[in-house]
């Protein structure tokens, strides 16, 4: 049900939604007046804010936090009954999870983009953002966290992971489900948190160097149901004796992380030494989790607390 005289605003960061081809490749070109022409139905109004002007691969944490204060202004109108941001689908996963964070008003946040540039034949982008400003405005999807809009199909930020480069409808849930625990609003921008994936041979001098470089916290993608070499393990402990906050999460698209498998290099291990499992939350988004817990002013105790809810 959309609300009658509803005004949904419309906040623009770049993305391939607002992508032409050049001969240098395809880059954001379309500004945000002319990427919602024509497309509101007449009962709702729009209200467009052009917030960033980039392709979502070059997003920085600081970019993040603008995107996040700026959804936070529209939402203190309350004549606005939702919210849209167009994004790159690039990292939509991350910027998606910080607004879902900290997302605790009932009226709808919803992020939507394009697989294809806005020149092409068969562009993608004007259906999506169509649909997302009609989700924007559906009083049915109150108090539903923040969701992705693309090809006619809506799905969850929360545990969202991009899963296919190419797809109309790229974005999968590892589950539908998860809770949404919220933490305080705060910025991200100034709390360093690194992402190591691990694989065979993977030099455990890495963690250090994170350590080393200021992270206030390590995400490692482990193997299998969270887990990885002795030699990891070691350092894993010796960057947490050096108060870093060490989160495992999967490099398995799906399925919960459990510590089931010890011998050195098991999850059963890295918990015995003071890590973190993320139980649903893969790394991309488990490492934005991380770094607004603990940018919040959150210790080693409130983090796992996070993740055990989330």
């Amino acid at each position: 049900m959309v609300k009658t005289g509803a005004v949904v605003s419309v906040l623009t960061t770049g993305g391939t939604i607002a992508s032409r081809g050049f001969a240098g490749g395809a880059r954001p070109d379309v500004r945000g007046d002319d990427l919602v022409a024509g497309i509101a139905p007449p009962d709702i109004a729009l209200r467009v804010r052009e917030v960033l002007h980039v392709d979502s691969s070059a997003i920085l944490p600081a970019d993040q936090d603008s995107i996040r204060l700026a959804v936070d202004v529209e939402f203190a109108d309350p004549n606005v009954c939702g919210v849209v941001v167009t994004h790159g689908t690039d990292t939509m996963e991350e910027t998606a999870m910080l607004l879902d964070l900290m997302h605790d008003d009932p009226r709808p946040l919803i992020m939507t983009g394009a697989q294809r540039p806005a020149d092409s034949p068969d562009a993608d982008g004007p259906a999506n953002l169509s649909a997302a400003v009609a989700a924007a405005a559906d009083a049915h999807l109150r108090d539903r966290g923040v969701l992705i809009a693309m090809s006619d199909s809506l799905t969850p930020a929360r545990g969202a992971t991009k899963l296919d480069s190419g797809a109309p409808a790229p974005f999968s849930v590892v589950r539908v489900d998860l809770p949404r625990p919220v933490i305080p609003p705060t910025l991200i921008a100034g709390t360093r948190v690194d992402l190591l994936s691990l694989y065979p041979g993977v030099d455990p001098a890495l963690l250090d160097w994170s350590a080393d470089q200021g992270a206030a916290g390590i995400v490692l993608a482990a193997t299998g149901s969270g887990n990885t070499h002795t030699d990891v393990v070691d350092a894993v402990a010796r960057v947490i004796d050096r108060g870093v906050v060490v989160v495992v999460c999967s490099r398995v698209p799906k399925g919960p992380v459990i510590a089931h498998y010890g011998g050195g290099g098991g999850a059963v291990d890295l918990v015995n030494r003071g890590a973190i499992i993320s139980p649903w939350l893969r790394a991309s988004q488990a490492r934005i989790a991380l770094q607004a817990v603990l940018a919040g002013g959150g210790n080693r105790s409130e983090v796992a607390e996070f993740f055990a809810t989330a």
